[in-house]
């Protein structure tokens, strides 16, 4: 269907006119022609030869158009958009269904990738008519999801908020009808005449009493607990909770676990992983966070963590110990003149690691900046393939959560991984006291067939003493 849209002069031709059928506006058109209201017809469809300028007409001056607009009620197609180089493919996941109404830009589905999961946008507003793939099909760049009527209304989303006011429209019932004063006024009949009476029947014995069963007491509580049993139905989320009902539910695990897991498995495979460890006396970076809190909130708009210290304190010990940083590829070692730190970030979806790209020449702040957007990314599930692309070096805080201490797994094709981990007082020896800090322990797990033992050392401990003394970067010791 297509619409007309008439010119500011045209005040002749009624509004009602402009949203008609292709086969109705030649009809209106030669009719308003006819009657002298059109003197010439501009139009996108083929009736523009049927009409010509009438030169006697008195109103010769004006001229009548009729333009037809194609942007109203057309069906359009959704389809896969295109994924990165390193993709070829990925599973749907339905957000709606059809016959929602969804607005422009509105997520219909996922595509969950071996990577992460592309969002599908509504291209436009209106109704999905019909969804031509199923929820959790293998999907490539191009296949055509479903068809969504651009312009139609009366979609699911819309259903609750019709209902409401029908509900609420109800009229209350009628209140009784009183007595009206005639009924009132009337006189009462008399009372009729007493019937004589009948004579009594004769006595009859009573019924003799049924024998009395009795109930064993056991059966009588198990009776009891029939009635107060309650029936539990399964969990809507097995994931998510757990109810006692003795039941199990099996899902397709999703791309981005799968892949994880073969990463995972592939670098146990391949890699010579040993991990050695160091702890951490915090509260020197503790009292410098307190003491410039303030007024580094007051300048960047964010708060300083303990990221920055120890991705700083990273980029440092890389350019200490240079093999840190390559990787062996075949039969070569690639040494890489620049750090790109990868961040392990934990998401409902599996494990992701976003990468700050040349963190050597980044300070506390540019540092916390950069994990801010990360983190923003992150919670509105849109970090891209092109963000966890590359690294050299990554960190994974599970001190977070808590952890008190653990050995983290490489992340390939990269050679070292360090692990952070909670903060807890804990007795020290202090120039032969004893005394109570706050300590956490750090683990550096390395590819041993490219790091040696003493590599490994002295980088940990290097890491240890910029986050206990960040003068030192500065002073280049």
């Amino acid at each position: 269907m297509a619409g007309i849209m008439l010119s500011n002069c045209s005040r002749i031709i009624p509004r009602a006119l402009t949203r008609i059928t292709t086969s109705s506006r030649v009809r209106v058109a030669r009719s308003l022609h006819q009657e002298g209201r059109i003197l010439r017809l501009r139009t996108k469809c083929n009736i523009t030869n049927e009409f010509k300028q009438v030169n006697t007409h008195p109103w010769s001056i004006q001229t009548r158009q009729i333009r037809s607009s194609q942007v109203l009620w057309e069906m359009k197609d959704v389809v896969v958009p295109p994924f990165a180089d390193s993709i070829s493919e990925g599973d749907v996941r339905w957000e709606k269904k059809a016959g929602d109404q969804v607005k422009e830009d509105d997520v219909i589905c996922e595509i969950e990738t071996d990577k992460t999961s592309v969002p599908v946008p509504a291209p436009g507003s209106g109704v999905i008519k019909e969804i031509f793939v199923e929820d959790g099909t293998t999907v490539k760049p191009g296949t055509k999801l479903c068809n969504i009527d651009i312009g139609a209304t009366g979609g699911a989303s819309s259903e609750p908020a019709a209902e409401a006011p029908k509900a609420a429209a109800a009229p209350p019932p009628p209140p009784p009808s009183a007595p009206t004063p005639a009924a009132s006024a009337a006189p009462s009949p008399p009372p009729p005449a007493q019937a004589p009476a009948a004579p009594l029947p004769p006595p009859t014995r009573p019924p003799q009493a049924s024998p009395t069963t009795s109930m064993p007491v056991a059966a009588i509580k198990h009776a009891q607990s029939l009635e107060g049993a309650k029936v539990q139905l399964p969990p809507t989320d097995y994931s998510r909770e757990i109810i006692g009902t003795r039941t199990e539910q099996r899902v397709k695990m999703n791309r981005m676990r799968l892949r994880i897991a073969e990463r995972l498995k592939d670098a146990q495979n391949t890699n010579a992983m040993l991990t050695t460890f160091n702890e951490i006396d915090m509260s020197h970076i503790m009292d410098f966070r307190k003491s410039h809190q303030d007024l580094f909130v007051k300048k960047y708009g964010i708060k300083m963590g303990f990221m920055s210290p120890f991705i700083a304190a990273s980029s440092y010990a890389l350019k200490d110990q240079p093999v840190v940083n390559a990787v062996i590829d075949g039969g070569d070692i690639v040494y890489r003149d620049y750090v790109d730190v990868s961040v392990a970030v934990a998401t409902p979806k599996g494990l992701v690691v976003p990468v700050l790209r040349s963190v050597e020449n980044k300070n506390f702040a540019e540092i916390e900046i950069a994990l801010a957007a990360i983190g923003d990314k992150a919670r509105k599930g849109k970090i891209s393939v092109e963000d966890m692309d590359g690294g050299t070096f990554t960190i994974s805080n599970g001190g977070v959560f808590g952890s008190l201490m653990g050995t983290p797994i490489i992340n390939p094709p990269q050679s070292a991984i360090l692990g952070m981990h909670g903060v807890f007082d804990r007795p020290i020896a202090v120039k032969g006291q004893v005394v109570i800090r706050p300590m956490m322990y750090v683990a550096l797990t390395y590819d041993h067939r490219l790091i040696d033992g003493r590599e490994a050392v002295v980088f940990l401990k290097k890491i240890k003493e910029a986050v206990e003394d960040p003068r030192i970067i500065l002073a280049g010791l």
